[in-house]
C-alpha cells in the first residue's frame, strides 16, 4: 500500500516564502516515486490547508491532521517537514504531531525548542567541549547597559534574533552607535537579541543526516560572502560562493564532521540538520544548527548531498524510510 505522505511549508515567520520553495521542490521530486502519495499543506498565520495539483484549496481537520480530497478523508502516515522557523523548528509543530502520535521527519519537540534558541543551544555545545563565540542576551523593553556590554565583548558585534532564520533581522556592527538601531531591526523579529563577539574566519557548514539507518556527515561547505556577513542577500540573490566541498584540508574536515555528529547524537536530532562554524586559527566555532535547512537544489545540504552522490530523490526518501 502507497504511504500518504503531508508536506508541510510555510510557517509564520518571515521565512514563509523560503519554506514554499522547499517543500515545492520536495513535493515535486517526491511526486515522482509510484511507492508514495504525497500532498501539499500550506501552514500559515491564516490557516491550514491542503493544495491540490489544480490549485483548489481545502482547510486542514485540526483535531485529527486529515484533509477531503474529491470526497475522500485522508489520513497520512507521515508528515515531511519543510517549515522554516516558527513553527516548524522551534518545537510546536512537533509537540502537535506528538499529541496526535504522528511522525514527522525532523527533530522531537524538546531537541527543536533547544535548537531553536541560539543562545541555549550554544550553551549545550559548550558544555560538550566545544568551541562558541562570547555572546550576551538583550531582552526586548529592558534597560541595557552599553558600557556592560562592550566590556565582555569586543566589536565587531553581530546582533541577530535569537529565534529566527535566513538573515531576517541581523546586523553586524562595528560601532557602539549602531547598538540600537540594530536592536531595534531584531526586536522587529524576535523579542530576545543574541549580541555575539564575531569571530573572524572562514565560515564551514556541515550537514547531517540519515542515510540507510546510519548517521552522517556530508562534505562540509565553505561559505565566502559578497558582502560584509552572510546576510539574506547572500545567502538567497547570489551574493556569495558557496563552495563544496571546502577547500580545507583532511584533518580539518573529518574534525568538523565528527563534531557536527556528536552534536546531532547528543541532542537527538532527527532528519536533516546543518550545523555552521566560523574556522579559526584551526579551530571551529560552533554558531547554530539548523533543523530544518533549505532543500532547493541551490540550497546548501542539497548541494552537499550531491557532492556526496545523493540525489535529491535519494536524500528525500532517506527520512521517510528511516522513520
Amino acid at each position: 500500500m502507497k504511504k500518504n505522505i503531508a508536506i508541510i511549508m510555510g510557517g509564520y515567520s518571515s521565512e514563509y516564502d523560503i519554506s514554499i520553495k522547499s517543500g515545492d521542490v520536495v513535493y515535486k521530486i517526491l511526486s515522482e516515486d509510484k511507492d508514495l502519495n504525497v500532498h501539499r499543506i500550506i501552514i500559515s498565520k491564516e490557516g491550514w490547508y491542503f493544495k491540490d495539483d489544480s490549485g483548489d484549496k481545502s482547510e486542514v481537520i485540526l483535531n485529527s491532521f486529515q484533509v477531503m480530497s474529491n470526497g475522500i478523508q485522508i489520513s497520512f502516515d507521515l508528515i515531511f517537514n519543510t517549515i522554516h522557523g516558527i513553527p516548524g523548528e522551534n518545537g510546536e509543530i512537533q509537540k502537535y504531531f506528538e499529541k496526535l502520535g504522528l511522525k514527522q521527519t525532523s527533530s522531537d519537540s524538546i531537541s527543536a525548542k533547544l535548537t531553536f534558541d541560539k543562545n541555549a543551544c550554544k550553551e549545550k555545545v559548550k558544555l560538550m567541549g566545544y568551541n562558541v563565540p562570547l555572546s550576551t542576551i538583550i531582552k526586548k523593553g529592558e534597560s541595557y547597559d552599553n558600557d556592560m556590554i562592550f566590556s565582555k565583548l569586543r566589536l565587531p558585534i553581530f546582533v541577530k534574533p535569537n529565534e529566527g532564520g535566513s538573515s531576517f533581522g541581523i546586523s553586524r556592527i562595528e560601532e557602539k552607535k549602531d547598538l540600537k538601531k540594530a536592536l531595534e531591526l531584531c526586536f522587529g523579529e524576535d523579542d530576545n537579541a543574541l549580541i555575539e563577539e564575531e569571530v573572524q574566519g572562514r565560515e564551514i557548514s556541515v550537514g547531517v543526516i540519515k542515510l540507510d539507518n546510519k548517521i552522517i556527515a556530508l562534505p562540509p561547505t565553505e561559505i565566502i560572502s559578497h558582502n560584509i556577513f552572510f546576510d539574506y542577500d547572500a545567502k538567497y540573490n547570489g551574493e556569495s560562493d558557496e563552495i563544496t566541498p571546502a577547500e580545507i584540508n583532511y584533518d580539518l574536515e573529518e574534525i568538523v564532521k565528527e563534531i557536527s555528529i556528536d552534536i546531532y547524537k547528543k541532542i537527538n536530532l532527527n532528519g536533516f540538520t546543518r550545523c555552521d562554524f566560523i574556522l579559526k586559527d584551526d579551530k571551529f566555532y560552533f554558531l547554530e544548527v539548523n533543523t530544518n535547512p533549505g532543500l532547493t537544489e541551490e540550497s546548501i545540504l542539497p548541494q552537499q548531498a550531491k557532492a556526496a552522490g545523493i540525489s535529491l530523490k535519494k536524500l528525500f526518501k532517506s527520512v521517510i524510510y528511516n522513520e
